[in-house]
């Protein structure tokens, strides 16, 4: 230390810089070695990176041909064919289409592995016989993959099982034949995957190479039969570039820049170190701008720095401005409450009020009628606003999926029409414009979203128009490809400030006329959550006084298929025999008496069931049963599968759902599953009547 201290500084700063040299050839010398044996382990890491790369484009090299395959083996015709053996029509419709499977040979057997029909190109002469043992796995897995030597070189084969296109899942139905379809590994096929590998590709039966050199790096796929026997091999070739000359470079690069580095380190301290931390110094200090920019103007680290700070600066504006958002959301969600509260209460009120006057023993006949009629109002309205909660509680969790359907526009709002004009009791004149543009046929859309949408716009219209008109229609753009419906009123209007809101939930129009009407303000903002599911846009014109269009527009996609599409019929006739036996399967006793109460009216006989179990076995053990109410949701058993076991020994016994659940989504399950019809809870007597009047009708 003695010594140290008697140098000067110049002598201090050489020690120090052939001290710091002396321990930076120890450290390359280390990391000359440590970098050989790295290089090891990055070419076993590279091989299996390559390995796994090649695996997935050669397998997704296949998934073509998997799926045109599997497309065409789910088609009617081709099923007719095998039954048929019609070779005109296998000409015209596969053998001309040929080239576009991009393949060499396309075969088709029947059951009895006689071939049918095939088609071959100038490349290949014949696959051979399919073996049995081919046809046989194929007939238990409907799809199989493998590949077969053939003189030309190696054949990659598909094969699939034929079935109807009902049958999606091949389960449902026999195969109807075979559909065999090849290509083989030639020259172009090889030459398309090395362009996107970017290798050099070999199909060879005998493969070896030296791993010592680290030249390449190499994958051999096996192309197997059924069997698992090996057919040939498909080899990629890389080139592959890493040695220890290149790694002496470079550290002597280093070595000389980390040289230069201690040379010019003092003038640099200043100008990259000593300015950037005041710099940053007086950002934290003072927030300043300028400095911000200063500091980002310095190569380096602190260009990011600056960044950070600029983001640090533009995160904290947005968090004022996202404070001001929480706190308007906070008032809206407290508004909220309060109004869902007022509506909830409004009809609950009614219902307890006028139901506790029911009970007076000397109240008269007609206000015991006016009372149930505000009773069973308020009902409604209470169901409707849960329905919307639900609703939007469905789209929120994004459980609602458009349900795409062939769909006649034109009946589609002939019907709306007509049920709501049948509701209507006012004086307002509703009609429907017809559009001089009739669509070519009919168009792909979610028929029930569709008049969920018109109807909600439409019931807003009656509900703010007090005389005049509403008016509902449709434009078609064939150029455009959009199909625009709307609705039309003379209403009240809507101000440009409340134009912005009314598609945000829980906002409505606060005036003198809304406060009258129920609602928690959910209606448009499911409207545009419906529309937006459909891939369209909502847009609102409106004028204070003179009234409101409201209009969306949806892409117009016309259904091109052949095939028509028939509402069926899900209704049993059944003949009138006197009093009719009714069977209700519910677990709820307060439910089962008030349907017990409803159909004792028209006195039919009533049976009951606790559960779907012993409603299969009261309807096992009595034929003379004619009508079932199915509850859906029941312990033991439930409504669904109740009454897939009915059905397998009753065909014709009408079942009708009887359930809580009465979403659209919930609907189209029933029906779905084949119920003859569904009442929906709180029951209505007049409907349930006019069903049972549907069906049990003389023939």
């Amino acid at each position: 230390m003695r010594i140290l201290s008697s140098l000067n500084t110049y002598y201090r700063l050489l020690l120090l810089i052939l001290g710091t040299t002396g321990l930076f050839f120890i450290l390359y010398f280390c990391l000359y070695f440590y970098i050989l044996r790295q290089e090891k382990q990055v070419y076993a890491t590279a091989s299996k990176e390559y390995e796994n790369e090649v695996n997935s484009i050669f397998t997704l090299n296949s998934k073509t041909h998997t799926a045109v395959i599997v497309d065409v083996t789910f088609w009617d015709e081709l099923v007719t064919f095998v039954k048929t053996k019609n070779q005109k029509w296998y000409k015209e419709y596969i053998e001309s289409q040929f080239s576009t499977y991009e393949a060499d040979y396309i075969g088709i057997y029947d059951l009895k592995n006689k071939l049918i029909a095939k088609t071959t190109s100038v490349n290949l002469n014949s696959i051979g016989e399919i073996p049995q043992y081919v046809l046989d796995k194929l007939y238990k897995d409907k799809l199989v993959r493998y590949y077969q030597k053939v003189p030309e070189g190696v054949l990659e084969v598909f094969g699939a099982t034929i079935h109807p296109s009902d049958d999606l899942h091949k389960d449902k139905t026999k195969p109807s034949g075979y559909f065999f379809m090849s290509r083989i590994l030639d020259k172009k096929f090889v030459e398309d995957l090395e362009k996107i590998t970017s290798s050099k590709i070999s199909v060879t039966d005998n493969f070896q190479y030296n791993e010592d050199e680290k030249k390449a790096i190499y994958v051999s796929l096996n192309l197997n039969d059924l069997q698992d026997k090996l057919v040939s091999n498909i080899v990629f070739e890389r080139s592959f570039h890493l040695n220890s000359v290149t790694t002496k470079k470079i550290l002597a690069i280093i070595i000389i820049a980390t040289i230069i580095n201690l040379i010019i380190y003092l003038y640099y301290y200043r100008r990259w170190v000593y300015k950037p931390i005041n710099l940053i110094t007086n950002i934290l200090e003072t927030r300043d701008e300028k400095s911000m920019v200063s500091l980002g103007s310095i190569r380096g680290e602190f260009t990011h720095i600056s960044n950070l700070f600029e983001e640090n600066n533009n995160q904290r504006k947005e968090l004022e401005i996202a404070k001001r958002k929480a706190e308007e959301g906070d008032k809206l969600k407290s508004s909220f409450l309060a109004n869902l509260s007022h509506e909830i209460r409004t009809p609950m009120n009614a219902i307890m009020g006028f139901s506790d006057l029911l009970l007076d023993p000397n109240l008269n006949q007609k206000d015991k009628s006016d009372y149930l009629k505000i009773i069973r109002n308020s009902g409604k309205n209470l169901t409707s606003i849960i329905e919307d909660l639900l609703e939007m509680s469905k789209i929120d969790s994004t459980q609602i999926t458009p349900n795409y359907k062939p769909v006649d526009l034109d009946k589609c709002v002939s019907e709306l029409y007509k049920t709501i004009k049948i509701t209507q009791h006012n004086n307002i004149n509703f009609s429907i414009q017809e559009d001089l543009i009739k669509p070519k046929k009919k168009i792909l859309t979610d028929e029930i979203k569709l008049k969920q949408i018109l109807t909600n716009l439409i019931t807003n219209a009656l509900k703010f128009t007090k005389k005049g008109y509403v008016t509902v229609g449709y434009n078609i753009d064939e150029p455009n490809a959009t199909l625009q419906l709307w609705v039309e009123d003379s209403g009240l209007g809507i101000d440009n400030d409340n134009l912005k809101i009314i598609f945000e939930r829980f906002r409505r129009v606060e005036d003198e006329f809304s406060i009258q009407t129920s609602g928690l303000g959910l209606g448009l903002s499911i409207t545009k959550a419906y529309v937006e599911l459909l891939d369209g846009t909502i847009d609102v014109k409106s004028t204070p006084g003179v009234g409101s269009k409201f209009s969306f527009t949806i892409p117009l996609k016309y259904d091109e298929s052949e095939v028509d599409f028939c509402a069926i019929e899900n209704t049993s006739k059944i003949n009138i025999s006197g009093n009719q036996s009714i069977l209700i399967a519910e677990d709820d006793d307060i439910n089962f008496m008030l349907l017990q109460r409803i159909l004792q009216l028209k006195n039919y006989k009533i049976l009951r069931a606790v559960n779907g179990k012993e409603a299969v076995e009261i309807c096992e053990a009595n034929k003379n049963i004619d009508l079932i109410f199915m509850d859906i949701k029941m312990p033991i058993m439930d409504g669904f599968e109740a009454f897939r076991l009915i059905r397998a020994f009753n065909q014709h016994i009408p079942i009708i759902a009887n359930t809580a659940y009465s979403s659209i989504e919930d609907k189209e399950k029933i029906n779905k599953a084949g119920f003859t019809n569904y009442v929906s809870k709180p029951l209505n007597k007049d409907q349930i009547f006019d069903l049972l009047n549907g069906l049990f009708m003389a023939n």
